[in-house]
């Protein structure tokens, strides 16, 4: 080895910059804010309801009037967003319930606006939770989800949520076309405001069971594969985040997070509109398991998990854990 290669090798010495908390800190690339997440609620009829859900650890079935509560001690731990799911109190083949301006998700955007102004409002608008039949589209005669008849009940669910006062509403049905129909129908009823955060890459993932027991919006027969996306299928994800784009959404979200980290540093870098990302009930499922084993530090890993989300190229968050990790940022 000559001089001149000891010197270079000399000037090598990457872990200089990690000797203590404060020079890493320093050099720190990527860095979780609590102003980017957003926490999923979800909302059932009634008034002081406050209910476990069994299959989310830590997270409950509240009444509108407690999630205006719910939202207001997030904002005081910093956390910007609330996702809000609807679970009515009847449902039909048409979902019909969706609509209802009464309904739980737009009375809770009502009370959300009024006692937590600071608090960005986010709806889901799909049909699965309202349908008899689970399925997130109206069905045709051979029991199929009929697209085009589905986009005018997504578009009326939209305009009931952002005459409510839903800052952003969040297309998760995956119908051809529902972001345009939508975008149409809100600027026609003269909400050229409200943003559309389109579900542009949502996979029919395994990661979605603890959900649908929670939201009670499990398909009665078959399953989504034909309308959701084939987790296998990479191009055909930009696809949809590039029409999705086209037809006017202002942000776009991918759907699980961690089973496409891939896609979500893809869709960064294809369009220039903000990235978003859901850390589904299947993945918050798994870290809760393996940390009540002790098999893993749940803190640890709940940490890592949302910085490899964000690395990847998301700049918001949809996360059971957005509470614990503001406090968690906020003691540091």
């Amino acid at each position: 080895m000559d001089a001149a290669t000891e010197t270079e090798l000399s000037f090598a010495r990457t872990r200089r910059l990690r000797q203590r908390p404060a020079l890493r800190r320093l050099v720190q690339e990527t860095r979780l804010d609590p102003a980017n997440l957003i926490k999923p609620l979800f909302v059932v009829p009634g008034r002081d309801r406050r209910e476990a859900i069994a299959s989310l650890p830590g997270q409950f079935h509240l009444s509108p009037d407690q999630a205006a509560v719910e939202a207001r001690r997030l904002v005081g731990l910093g956390v910007g967003a609330v996702l809000l799911f609807g679970l009515p109190a009847g449902k039909d083949a048409l979902g019909q319930s969706g609509l209802d301006p009464r309904g739980p998700v737009p009375e809770a955007v009502r009370q959300i606006r009024a006692r937590s102004p600071e608090t960005v409002v986010i709806t889901d608008v799909c049909l699965c939770e309202y349908t008899d039949h689970g399925h997130c589209g109206v069905l045709d005669e051979a029991g199929r989800v009929d697209n085009d008849r589905t986009l005018s009940q997504l578009a009326r669910m939209a305009e009931v949520h952002a005459e409510a006062g839903a800052e952003i509403v969040a297309p998760s049905d995956m119908m051809d076309g529902r972001v345009g129909a939508i975008r149409r129908h809100l600027d026609r009823g003269g909400y050229t405001d409200t943003a559309i955060m389109s579900y542009a890459a949502k996979h029919a993932s395994a990661f979605y069971g603890p959900f649908r027991e929670a939201a009670g919006s499990a398909p009665a027969f078959g399953d989504r594969r034909s309308y959701q996306m084939d987790p296998a299928n990479g191009r055909e994800a930009m696809r949809e985040v590039m029409l999705d784009a086209a037809e006017g959404a202002d942000l776009i979200l991918i759907k699980p997070a961690l089973p496409a980290l891939d896609l979500i540093g893809e869709a960064r870098r294809l369009v220039h509109l903000p990235i978003a990302a859901y850390q589904v009930s299947g993945e918050a499922a798994m870290i809760e398991a393996a940390a009540q084993r002790g098999w893993l530090s749940r803190q640890d890993a709940i940490l890592e998990s949302l910085v490899a989300i964000q690395r990847a190229g998301a700049q918001l968050i949809v996360t059971y854990f957005a509470d614990e990790v503001a406090g968690w940022l906020g003691a540091r």
